[in-house]
């Protein structure tokens, strides 16, 4: 029910003021300011019809140094409160509540507690439990927090290796692998070195060990203040019951006299040219960045401005500045940026697989190009191609995540600077309405010429692969700590860590577990009726037409089928998806392509996708994908470019093809590094399951190999690689088998078709099937550039003649965030893991940023048994069952509910399945899950299992595996 409250300037309502009160049309609703009189606690309140609504408090919080407190304090603050005294309330609330969000953030000058759910009591609910976490967190009582989510000694015995562990120590492991966040790093020290962006507010795995408990402690007295707080209400709710909720609740009581925060100042020019930056990684990992300090966060016009500057210069291989630093040959790739949400945003130009003593060519010719183009002006048309981008982007609101939280993140990169700015990074309409008046004027040019060539505040940095840091070495460190020990200090730290185990598998009292806010089943609203779609067989070609409302926006995905390419020619169709677009046609270059797509395209992709039936698990459809997005009156270009794309694009281009195949496996080769248990999965799955065999060649290891070897081998092999990427489009663009899906009105898909036709196709004759190759289990372990481990393990239930079953949901929910989370986050020390029941079969294990490998696929064994005994009381069953069927009802936006019924209609999914198993999901008893434990056994039993990680964890495994130096 849709609540039509508005609030006046000036109205005091319990004990908030509204001091502004505007019409937000980017939002379709209205923005309000509001200040808490006792409290001095700021509010903004984002009011429209969206049910998902969502709440998010934050906190002023620059550091002082790179021990990574607020990072620390961020997961602390989540593990048990004065009111929720339970160990894990945040996990908890994910096992039990219907939120669609629910996670915090600490970036470089701020931490965020966002929450959002469907269900208003609910969300009160989560409001209850953050605002008790932030103001009255357990740290003070519970020292063992600090050490389990920050860092602290383990060793097994007098003559073992002293280790450090922690959940965030851990972490900055895993995310300070990747070259790019080190680069990122060293650059914003450079521009802001008197500053607290000098620091790595996420920690810094070398200085986290320097942060003692009384200084965590002293930092979260200092900044978890109302009056250093930022809340955001977003969507449709009843205000003044949320209001009185947060007056009556927390604002009104007395906060503890504390000293100041750390201040946040901007920092003086600086020109800093000679950062180096040593980082053990492959040599492939040089990179160097220039950036450049833009101005001050509060000129909103300019910060825009140079977003898009960013995306015009740098956005794609055809952007002028890019398309110089390739010609080059500086580096592998060039990103470009704009850094906000800080109180001086800056542009940061990146590179990837830098070349030796580039690094003032890199310089050099990024000015030679801001001159010549400040001489001759810009290209309007790239101008204007960027903004229409931009501004597609924005009015979709299609963030991947609850638009109450995105739209938080945007209100705090002004408003943490300047009161006055808590809606300036919402709005966009009017900036984009001066930019296009003032480009004609020569904006741009003078913006170019005042960042890159009159800047006085800009910096340079080079992360330089090394072999090893003999001064940083971690095992050196310890081991100098450890000999300064005696056997009782040794004894000591082991009797300590025995302590910190006792706490953790100790479980909750009923009466703390007790004391967390829960909905009922009553509380669960009915499903959200799924948007009608239907087969239309009248149409040029066979259409699935979605009755979806988009916002004046008209989806399509052309699909077509594979089936008619060998298996050795699939790394082929996926060369032809990255190619696509990216290359001149008959009738345009590749650089006027970018600039009409970006234009009059919200989106243009090509990629591949792979269904399989359930009503014949052997059936497979590798599909062929062409996904466009327009506004309704540029449907004519969504018809008119892809045909034009897919028909006459001009392969003979091997400077251009060798460019995006070096991005392409320098993207693949960072993922394998930062993300690596995504890879882990997919080729644990592909070692029983056709399916997955099949994606490994299309974009797992295999395509990873393939494109290294055509690389390797580029200019001997070029024409052949032209002759067989011609030779499979022709097979992937026929008449038969093709499927168009449109989502859009009746009008618009009419239109679409009378345009479309048959997309110029013909029928092929073609004496190829495909046939996917029998899998067999290798057990791989791939050595990758990383400080941390990702590590999967499973089966196919199919294999096994185990049935999905909704019930299996509420038991992934259950091994995920109880078991596994225990087990392997807590007590091993990992960012994260989960487990995964598909109803393709796939049941899998996996872990995150581990420092462990033998532990975590032990813990993995162990969950079977810990299933199969698992006897929760009725509160929590009930909450598993309610979280579980909020991932199911969570709302999905146009695009990709289109995308989920394509699916169900390729997979053969019957009708009504997910009534059916949401029908089996709210039926779920123990008993259930119980018997799903002994069903997991068999899975376990197999044995199959893959990793991705470190060279030491890898190679100190005890297990069987080949063992496989991915990037060697």
């Amino acid at each position: 029910m849709a609540h039509s409250y508005s609030l006046s300037v000036d109205e005091t309502l319990h004990g908030f003021t509204v001091e502004s009160a505007q019409t937000l049309e980017e939002i379709d609703g209205n923005a309000y300011t509001l200040r808490h009189a006792k409290s001095k606690a700021k509010l903004l309140y984002l009011q429209n019809d969206d049910e998902n609504k969502a709440f998010s408090i934050a906190f002023k919080t620059p550091p002082a140094d790179s021990t990574g407190v607020f990072h620390i304090l961020e997961h602390s603050v989540l593990c048990g409160s004065r009111k929720f005294p339970v160990k894990e309330p945040f996990v908890n609330l994910i096992k039990s509540s219907m939120q669609t969000f629910l996670n915090a953030m600490t970036f470089a000058d701020k931490t965020m507690y966002p929450v959002a759910s469907t269900n208003e009591q609910d969300l009160l609910n989560l409001m209850d439990v953050y605002m008790d976490a932030v103001l009255h967190p357990a740290i003070y009582e519970k020292r063992a927090i600090f050490e389990q989510e920050g860092w602290h000694y383990e060793i097994d015995g007098v003559d073992e290796p002293l280790k450090y562990n922690g959940v965030v120590y851990n972490e900055m492991k895993g995310a300070l692998s990747d070259p790019d966040s080190v680069l990122y790093n060293a650059l914003s020290a450079a521009l802001f070195p008197d500053t607290a962006y000098a620091y790595e507010s996420g920690g810094d795995p070398a200085v986290i060990p320097e942060l003692t408990y009384e200084a965590f402690l002293d930092e979260h007295a200092r900044h978890y203040r109302l009056d250093n707080s930022y809340i955001v209400l977003y969507g449709d709710m009843d205000i003044d019951r949320v209001l009185a909720f947060l007056d009556e609740r927390y604002l009104n009581e007395e906060q503890p006299p504390a000293g100041e925060p750390n201040p946040l100042s901007p920092q003086a020019p600086v020109t800093n040219l000679g950062v180096i930056k040593k980082m053990e990684t492959a040599p492939e990992n040089a990179c160097m960045g220039l950036g450049y300090v833009v101005g001050s966060s509060t000129d909103r016009l300019r910060v825009i401005a140079t977003d898009i500057l960013a995306d015009v210069l740098l956005g794609s291989n055809e952007a002028p500045l890019k398309k110089a630093l390739l010609k080059a040959d500086i580096a592998d790739d060039v990103d470009g940026y704009l850094i906000d949400a800080q109180l001086q945003p800056a542009l940061f130009v990146m590179t990837k697989g830098s070349k030796p003593n580039t690094a003032e060519a890199f310089r050099q010719t990024i000015e030679d190009a801001a001159r010549t183009i400040v001489a001759e002006g810009f290209d309007r048309e790239r101008i204007e191609a960027s903004m229409a981008r931009a501004e597609f982007i924005l009015r979709e609101r299609d963030f991947g995540t609850a638009d109450g939280v995105v739209l938080a993140m945007s209100a705090m990169a002004g408003w943490l600077y300047d009161d006055s700015m808590a809606t300036d990074y919402i709005r966009f309409e009017d900036a984009f309405a001066e930019l296009r008046e003032r480009a004609a004027q020569g904006y741009f040019e003078d913006l170019l010429r005042e960042i890159v060539l009159e800047n006085d505040h800009k910096a340079l940095a080079i992360v330089e692969p090394v072999e090893t840091l003999d001064e940083s070495c971690e095992e050196a460190r310890l081991a100098a700590i450890k000999a300064d020990m005696d056997e009782a200090d040794i004894a000591a730290i082991m009797d300590e860590v025995a302590r910190l185990r006792a706490l953790q598998e100790e479980p909750d009292s009923p009466e703390a577990l007790a004391t967390l806010p829960l909905l009922t089943l009553d509380d669960i609203a009915e499903a959200p009726a799924e948007p009608a779609w239907e087969r239309i067989d009248s149409t040029p070609l066979p259409c699935l037409y979605h009755e979806v409302p988009t916002r004046g926006i008209d989806y399509v995905f052309a699909y077509f089928d594979m089936n008619r390419l060998a298996f050795d020619d699939l790394p082929y169709a996926t060369l032809l998806a990255m190619l696509l677009g990216k290359l001149d046609t008959s009738d345009h270059s590749a650089e006027e392509l970018d600039k009409l797509t970006q234009t009059h395209l919200g989106s243009l992709r090509f990629f591949v996708d792979v269904y399989t039936s359930e009503e014949d698990p052997r059936t497979i459809s590798p599909k062929f994908v062409i996904a466009t997005s327009a506004l309704s009156e540029n449907i004519e270009h969504a018809v008119s470019l892809t045909c034009e794309i897919k028909n006459s694009t001009d392969f003979n281009d091997p400077d251009k093809i060798r460019d995006i195949l070096t991005q392409t496996r320098i993207r693949m080769e960072q993922g394998y590094a930062t993300s690596g248990n995504s890879s882990a999965l997919l080729r644990c799955s592909s070692y029983v399951s056709e399916t997955a065999l099949l994606r490994e060649q299309l974009s797992g290891v295999d395509f990873y190999r393939f494109l290294k070897g055509l690389l390797a081998d580029f200019d001997a092999s070029f024409d052949a690689v032209v002759e067989r990427l011609v030779d499979v489009a022709a097979r992937i663009f026929a008449l038969d088998g093709t499927i168009v899906s449109f989502t859009g009105t009746p009008d618009d898909r009419d239109r679409f078709w009378e345009l479309a036709g048959t997309l110029g196709l013909s029928p092929v004759e073609n004496t190829v099937r495909l046939t996917v190759p029998e899998p067999h289990v290798k057990n791989e372990a791939f050595i990758v550039p990383a400080d941390v481990c990702f590590a999967a393990k499973g089966y196919n239930a199919q294999l096994l003649d185990i049935p999905y079953e909704g019930s299996w949901q509420v038991a992934a929910k259950a091994l995920s965030y109880d078991y596994l989370w225990n087990e392997v986050r807590v007590k091993g020390g990992a960012y994260g893991a989960g487990f995964r029941a598909l109803r393709q079969g796939s049941m899998q294990f996996y872990s995150y940023r581990d420092p462990n490998l033998d532990e975590t696929i032990a813990r993995f064994d162990g969950a079977a048994s810990w299933l199969a005994t698992f006897d929760p009381d009725e509160t929590e069953m009930r909450g598993y069952i309610i979280s579980s069927v909020a991932g199911m009802d969570a709302p999905v936006k146009p695009r990709n509910m289109a995308r989920r019924q394509d699916g169900d209609y390729f997979c053969d999914r019957p009708s009504g399945y997910r009534e059916k198993t949401r029908e089996q999901l709210l039926a779920t008893e123990p008993a259930d899950l119980r018997a799903h434990g002994e069903e997991l056994a068999r899975v376990t039993e197999r044995d199959v299992r893959c990793a991705f990680g470190n060279r030491g964890i890898i190679e100190g495994s005890k297990a069987d595996y080949d063992i496989v130096d991915l990037l060697g």
